[in-house]
């Protein structure tokens, strides 16, 4: 089953303003089936063939001959010679577009390439599994089936054959094993996949938390040094990502920590050993699955639609916090996330207090993400939203 992306007619606009698009993200998320259904008259190709990635790493201009612009290569980082056959081909074709459409799933090592040879002629476009809004659109769910969806996570192969569902736990006890093996030692030199294994777990259990690299270095077993070379792999990867401190203030830092938030919930609710979405639902692991999952929703929002926004999150000395800030120009979204139908007055104490903390210097709606359908007013500034998917900010 198909389930149509957002992204799709953004790639064809992207694609007509620039000689290169980059599409990166984890494995599984769907980056070749959205190219390949979006840019259907175009030549495609695999460099996880490895004889199509000797080709074009060591002979580019016979690759390039076979498969000539425009053409989709699909994970381009196993040729990192080959961004230099692409800058020349692209500076010898000046004032055409959409001659490249590339995808990877190695974020740090496209990046690198992207940076030495294709600044100011690629645009990269993050990707990621399925959105919370794309996937209500193809299933019109109930509000049971949303708790599945937080629980299964949004990657598509979970979800293309509804009448007969691929085992959840098999295919990702399946998809971190081929993590382990391709990924991480690509990436990385790991000398003991167990450990990271280990670490990979140890970090779904702090999701939506401050990230502590001495702490969860002790608990794994490793300094804070591997810690924090283990997580940039997880951010590469595309497993991961980190929430900043927002610290505009007086030249002051209220928080000096990132929290630590995985791309799929599914993936992080597996590797907290969570076998079911009622025992997910019952565990006291689900406020912070919820919290994870919003700011997910909008992590995506950003990336796909809206890439000058900034998210962070907020917290004082006194431990008063806010979820998610989206700053816009001059405006400030703040959101804080309730896994209830009916958030009270005692739900936006973080709100009031940023907005007393920043009144003369920015212009700050409120929200609180909740699972009632309808939104409703909490108070005069605090409006209730339906956190499962994203809203329009009206910017």
């Amino acid at each position: 089953m198909w389930i149509e992306r957002e992204i799709s007619s953004e790639l064809r606009d992207i694609a007509s303003s620039f000689p290169v698009v980059v599409l990166v993200g984890p494995r599984q998320v769907g980056k070749t089936s959205v190219l390949e259904r979006t840019f259907t008259s175009r030549t495609y190709v695999s460099l996880d063939v490895a004889a199509h990635a000797e080709m074009a790493e060591t002979r580019p201009e016979e690759f390039l001959q076979l498969y000539p612009p425009p053409v989709v290569i699909d994970e381009v980082q196993y040729a990192p010679a080959f961004f230099r056959q692409i800058k020349t081909f692209v500076d010898a074709h000046r004032g055409e577009y959409g001659l490249f459409i590339l995808s990877g799933s190695q974020n740090f090592i496209l990046m690198n390439n992207i940076a030495d040879s294709l600044a100011g002629r690629a645009a990269v476009i993050p990707f990621a599994d399925l959105s919370g809004t794309e996937w209500q659109a193809a299933y019109e769910p109930s509000r049971e089936m949303w708790h599945e969806f937080l629980w299964r996570g949004g990657y598509p192969r979970l979800w293309d054959t509804p009448e007969a569902p691929v085992s959840r736990d098999r295919w990702y006890q399946g998809y971190v094993a081929t993590y382990l093996e391709r990924d991480v030692r690509n990436l990385l030199n790991v000398g003991n996949l167990r450990d990271f294994e280990r670490f990979l777990r140890a970090c779904a259990a702090r999701c939506a938390q401050t990230l502590n690299m001495s702490e969860i270095g002790r608990d794994v077993g490793i300094s804070a040094t591997t810690a924090r070379q283990w997580i940039s792999v997880l951010q590469a990867s595309g497993q991961i990502f980190l929430l900043e401190p927002y610290y505009k203030s007086l030249g002051k830092r209220l928080a000096k920590s990132p929290k630590l938030y995985f791309m799929d919930t599914g993936l992080a609710a597996f590797l907290m050993g969570f076998q079911s979405a009622r025992a997910m639902l019952k565990s006291h692991f689900i406020g912070a699955l919820w919290e994870n999952y919003v700011i997910s929703q909008w992590l995506r929002w950003r990336d796909w639609h809206q890439p000058s926004a900034s998210l962070w999150y907020w917290r004082d000395q006194a431990g008063n916090e806010v979820d998610l800030l989206i700053e816009t120009g001059t405006t400030l979204t703040a959101i804080e996330c309730k896994l209830t139908e009916r958030p009270s007055n005692r739900d936006t104490k973080g709100l009031t207090r940023l907005v007393s903390f920043y009144k003369n210097i920015s212009e700050i709606k409120c929200f609180i993400a909740c699972t009632s359908p309808q939104p409703f007013g909490i108070t005069e500034n605090v409006e209730a939203r339906d956190g499962w998917t994203v809203w329009d900010l009206e910017l």
